[in-house]
């Protein structure tokens, strides 16, 4: 009976052992499978990138093995710079500012299209007689800054007309760039299509708006790594663009719910009607012909080299760049 007792115990014991062991690898492979990831943006916190904001509520990323961190910033050369010194590991950045990164000799891949359709805009008032971009010849236009996205994409407008800014007056007006329109120190200003909904609800009358992507339809923003870090880690990086693809699909699929998430989570989201107008814009401008077919996040290789191409025309880089070379068609769900 002694053998038996001391028989079962052993056993007891040694289930014991194996059980707590069970438990300890189950937590450490559990802790093992969330790594970190850092995003330098473009913005502050804002209403139109709550999908990101809303990881804590909703845990896209989390589901896939990721503990997000998002580095705001004020402008997508500023998310490029975090990205190069190491802060980020992927940049949410415009085309202008990739392009101007690889024209300087950095080693860049863009990964994902953000949005694939412009969302660029130059408005004049209804009672100005400015009615096409050839009107704009002799007139003043403001621009956020002179290193701006919205500087670029005029030159852009007045490129495709057989313009160049020698036909215009740049006036840098900074982000409240509608208060000089309606006070008449400028003739039209260029802004984004969020900016113009804001200036709407402020009270801006009646306006004229030449959308820039009627001319040249090419993505607004991008994700962008290292050269390096797209070779050594593209599981990661997959894992991140499918946790990224499904919190668009939330934002596009519950623009209410994402309207009231925005209230808590973003900086400019006290006003909940506001909130889904800028929503809606930016679900708009996720989604295109090309990634109704191939799903979203699908990079137009023809329309990037496009917009090279014009930066290039208008000296804004130095040398062609090869679209082709410097994108990434494998890491988006679908895609290995």
């Amino acid at each position: 009976m002694k053998f038996l007792q001391q028989a079962f115990g052993r056993r007891v014991w040694a289930l014991s052992v194996l059980a707590t062991a069970f438990v300890m690898q189950t937590g450490w492979a559990q802790a093992s499978q969330v790594e970190k990831i850092a995003l330098a943006g473009w913005s502050k916190p804002i209403t139109e990138i709550i999908n990101l904001l809303a990881e804590p509520d909703k845990g896209f990323f989390r589901e896939q093995g990721l503990a997000l961190n998002y580095l705001p910033g004020t402008g997508g050369g500023d998310a490029l710079r975090n990205l190069l010194s190491g802060q980020a590991d992927v940049a949410f950045t415009d085309p202008g500012s990739f392009f101007a990164a690889l024209d300087k000799g950095a080693e860049l891949r863009a990964i994902y299209d953000i949005y694939p359709q412009n969302v660029f805009n130059v408005a004049t008032l209804a009672s100005s007689g400015i009615a096409e971009p050839a009107d704009l010849k002799g007139k003043r236009i403001g621009v956020y800054s002179l290193s701006s996205g919205t500087r670029q994409n005029l030159q852009i407008l007045l490129q495709q007309e057989g313009l160049s800014e020698d036909d215009v007056t740049v006036v840098v007006t900074g982000l409240l760039n509608f208060a000089p329109l309606i006070q008449g120190q400028v003739d039209a200003t260029a802004a984004t299509d969020t900016g113009l909904a804001l200036a709407k609800r402020r009270g801006l009358g009646d306006v004229r708006v030449m959308e820039v992507g009627d001319y040249l339809n090419y993505s607004s923003d991008l994700f962008v790594v290292r050269e390096s870090y797209y070779q050594q880690n593209k599981d990661k990086l997959r894992r991140f663009l499918a946790a990224y693809r499904d919190s668009v699909k939330w934002m596009i699929n519950d623009p209410e719910g994402a309207a009231q998430l925005a209230v808590r989570h973003a900086i400019d989201g006290q006003d909940v009607g506001l909130n889904k107008e800028i929503i809606v814009l930016r679900n708009r401008s996720s989604v295109s012909d090309l990634t109704e077919k191939q799903g979203l996040g699908t990079l137009n290789v023809e329309t990037l080299q496009a917009a090279a191409d014009a930066y290039l025309k208008l000296g804004l880089i130095s040398k062609r760049i090869n679209i082709s070379d410097v994108v990434a068609v494998d890491l988006l769900p679908g895609n290995e």
